[in-house]
């Protein structure tokens, strides 16, 4: 194992207190390992927080600021965080109008998620809602999780339910903003290898030189199926043909497509991929309406790549366009 680390078990503070020594517009209560707006709350806005286990970075604290998540809690690696955690993070962005939790279908954040909501409105009376996302059509269950995982229509929530929020919408419409996205919404992986946890020192799952793992979950659970190493243009319709099977798009309906990056994948390879699901979109007549390339929602180090398809209407695609300025994802500023 070669990672540019300290000591294992030190990795989650120690970048949290990079995180906060490199933006000065956020703030980190290292106590609850949470990061947060350095303007929260705001008075009259919702407020909306998301969190998970950490190593999937930017997802979530490179999604604070403007026009995204108001605060993220960090769980230890690949751990979801513990309810205290959220019930900090919920009374922090509280701001009179309610909170939104994004929550990624993982047995663990579901049940701490909500067991949060319940503290924090026994303590304070916040009213909560929480939206699950579960946009992987690998597989219904998965080792962690009952029904689908959520992964790559996380980052497209938080965005466009950001964005809502801004506007000054209120806790019910920017949890129908947020529930749209969820179900207009399909993603899935390859991994051309395993992550390695720094505590672990090993990978987390064998992969042979002449492999892949199509359907592979951002924490190395297991896919589809192992196959031998494919072509990107093989490769990318493995991922879309399963994601247009599973949520009819009919012809000319827009997409935002999402090529993302697992942590070890060269950015010119995801452009390598953007252009296999150009033309596989493009031979259904399925318009791009928008894209996001790069590495947003990470397994680690793990080599590969996942697609995210969400059908979007003019509603959805404002949303999108409303300025943002995260670490992660800044335009309109």
């Amino acid at each position: 194992m070669k990672k540019l680390i300290n000591d294992p078990d030190d990795v989650v503070v120690e970048a949290l207190h990079g995180i906060e020594a490199a933006q000065p517009d956020l703030r980190v209560d290292h106590q609850h390992k949470i990061i947060y707006r350095g303007d929260t709350p705001k008075q009259g806005k919702v407020g909306i927080i998301s969190g998970g286990g950490s190593g999937h970075e930017p997802l979530h604290g490179g999604f604070v600021g403007l026009g995204m998540l108001d605060a993220a809690c960090a769980g230890e690696m690949f751990t979801s965080p513990v309810p205290e955690q959220m019930q900090a993070a919920t009374k922090l962005v509280d701001g009179g109008a309610g909170v939104l939790h994004v929550v990624k279908n993982y047995t663990g954040d579901v049940m701490n998620f909500e067991m949060a909501a319940e503290l924090a409105a026994a303590e304070t009376g916040a009213r909560v809602v929480s939206v699950v996302t579960d946009d992987d059509v690998a597989v219904q269950d998965s080792t962690w999780t009952a029904g689908r995982r959520g992964v790559g229509v996380t980052v497209l929530l938080e965005k466009i339910a950001g964005a809502a929020a801004e506007q000054g919408r209120d806790l019910d419409q920017v949890a129908e903003v947020a529930g749209k996205v969820n179900a207009n919404g399909r993603s899935m992986g390859v991994a051309l290898t395993s992550c390695t946890v720094p505590a672990a020192g090993k990978p987390t799952f064998e992969l042979g030189e002449g492999e892949m793992e199509v359907g592979v979950g951002i924490h190395g659970e297991p896919g589809r199926e192992r196959l031998p190493l494919a072509p990107a243009s093989d490769i990318a319709a493995m991922l879309v043909e399963p994601i247009l099977a599973d949520l009819p798009f009919t012809k000319g309906d827009p997409v935002i497509a999402f090529v993302n990056g697992l942590g070890g994948t060269p950015l010119i390879e995801l452009y390598v991929m953007f252009n296999e699901v150009n033309k596989i979109l493009g031979g259904h007549g399925v318009p791009i309406a928008r894209s996001l390339v790069g590495s947003y929602i990470t397994s680690l180090d793990m080599a590969g790549a996942s697609i995210t398809l969400l059908k979007v209407d003019d509603e959805l695609l404002s949303l999108w366009d409303a300025p943002v300025n995260t670490s992660a994802l800044r335009w309109g500023i």
